[in-house]
């Protein structure tokens, strides 16, 4: 197959009837609903502000003063200290130079936006998959808790039997107590996987928001890679979080140049505007006629050169250096976990699917062969351990094959969101728009004014505590390749066909 998936095909896959609730479904309402991508989002909302926050420091700023002083003490005359002044004024402040370091913090923050956004898709795929294996163990769990009931029921029908035979003489007390003790087994382990099947669904309810209501079987993935190669040339390019570690590891570059400018000179030029008024105290009693306000304009340049810190900024730019040495192993180590993630995905759905087929094999084999027991029982050639054995050996069977069908498609998924296809723009999700979060920064990236701000935040993801607690009732018809009919036949109740007999 080609490196690439077929988004439409994986679409299309997950597109189920609208009578049922789908996987389709459930993934829609995590993307909508789920905790924690609503609160990645907000995150990411917050890093997007960083940039403006950046650009501020090199845009020009106005500032405003005023005061009012009243003398109560004098020593001089009032023309050094009138007994009163009012004072105001205007600044405005142009930066010109800073040696960089707006240009390179405006492109840091710019950077880590970019990383910001993809460790959301990273949230998103990591939900899914998530969501997915919540799905599937729900599936999987009411399965085998069909399987355990069902292999209850043909206990209670040998128990039954077993004790019919021994009224009549057919069998000993000892095959009655085999079928008695595996009967109370197989009740504790239907106990076992009730709740297990309990745990699941409220798992599903934490990740979805809403309790799952028959769950349709989920579609199969699509165009999966053949080889783990492949699908490790498509991770390295794709995958979400480690594109997120390279564009955190390209943002301390900028960092380093940051702190470097903290030993260059700033350049700027001021603007001012100064009022005073004395308010008629200036001159008084003098006799003299003098003017009692005044005004001045000014302009200058300022220039701020550097000599002696105390060493801070070689200890900022050493400490920026370290960071960066730490985004660069981060990024390696990101790299070495999604090849590994990857690999070990690809390996465990092949397994899984090697699995399924040896499941299929062997369920079949063990209802041939439980049959077969049952027969040679009537006939006196097998015990009715042997017939307990061969049941179990077939339930056995059955619920490995239903945990390796949930297996592959959990580690098939997976491998998806390793290589960076399990995101929602992939996934076709109905439920109205996709978030994206580009909107926001470009909405904010390059505002200028000091008012104005966000709606009051709100909870978006919905509480789950009215949702009823969860039960281990399943209404799913059992799969008719995992069914397995209670023998109820003459030969088996009654032992007609025994040499005794």
């Amino acid at each position: 197959m080609g490196r690439y998936i077929s988004f439409v095909a994986l679409a299309a896959a997950l597109a189920a009837p609208a009578s049922a609730e789908t996987l389709r479904d459930a993934l829609a309402k995590a993307y909508r609903d789920n905790p924690t991508i609503t609160a990645g989002r907000a995150q990411q909302r917050a890093t997007d502000e960083n940039v403006p926050i950046a650009k501020a420091s090199g845009r020009p700023n106005v500032s405003a003063t005023g005061s009012v002083t009243e003398n109560f003490v004098r020593t001089g005359n009032s023309f050094t200290t009138p007994e009163r002044v009012a004072q105001g004024g205007v600044s405005l402040n142009v930066p010109l130079f800073s040696g960089g370091a707006v240009r390179n913090a405006v492109r840091a923050a710019e950077t880590r936006v970019d990383a910001g956004q993809a460790a959301l898709r990273g949230t998103e795929a990591a939900t899914f998959t998530n969501v997915v294996s919540a799905y599937n163990n729900v599936l999987r769990d009411e399965a085998i808790v069909s399987l355990n009931a069902q292999n209850v029921k043909v206990l209670e029908t040998n128990l039954q039997a077993a004790r019919d035979r021994f009224q009549v003489g057919d069998l000993t007390r000892t095959d009655v107590a085999q079928s008695e003790a595996r009967l109370s087994v197989a009740r504790a382990q239907l106990q076992g996987v009730q709740a297990n099947l309990i745990g699941s669904r409220e798992i599903y309810v934490q990740l979805v928001g809403e309790a799952p209501q028959a769950l349709e079987p989920p579609p199969p993935l699509p165009n999966l890679p053949n080889t783990p190669d492949t699908a490790v040339d498509v991770a390295l390019q794709d995958n979400p979080t480690l594109i997120a570690a390279r564009r955190q590891r390209d943002a301390t570059r900028y960092d380093v140049k940051v702190a470097q400018a903290a030993r260059l000179p700033t350049v700027g030029v001021g603007v001012g505007e100064n009022y005073t008024n004395y308010l008629g105290s200036l001159g008084t009693g003098s006799g003299l006629g003098v003017g009692q306000t005044g005004a001045s304009t000014s302009i200058g340049l300022n220039v701020s050169l550097p000599l002696f810190q105390g060493g801070r900024p070689a200890a900022q730019i050493r400490q920026a250096q370290a960071l960066r040495s730490q985004a660069i192993e981060n990024a390696t180590a990101a790299e070495r976990q999604v090849i590994a993630q990857t690999r070990s995905a690809y390996a465990i759905w092949r397994s899984a699917l090697e699995v399924i087929q040896s499941s299929e094999a062997a369920v079949s084999a063990n209802r041939l062969s439980l049959e077969g027991v049952r027969a040679e029982n009537s006939v006196g050639n097998r015990t009715i351990l042997d017939i307990l054995n061969a049941e179990q050996e077939l339930l056995n069977s059955q619920v490995t094959l239903v945990s390796a069908r949930r297996d592959a498609y959990v580690a098939g998924f997976a491998l998806l969101a390793a290589m960076g296809r399990a995101e929602a723009r992939y996934l076709g999700l109905d439920g109205g728009p996709l978030y994206n979060s580009a909107d926001n920064y470009n909405a904010v990236k390059n505002r200028i004014s000091d008012f104005g701000s966000a709606p009051s935040p709100s909870a978006i993801a919905p509480s789950t505590a009215k949702v009823p607690a969860q039960n281990a009732t399943v209404t799913r018809p059992l799969d008719p390749e995992l069914d397995t009919s209670v023998d109820r036949s003459a030969p088996l109740t009654t032992g007609e066909h025994a040499p005794n007999r």
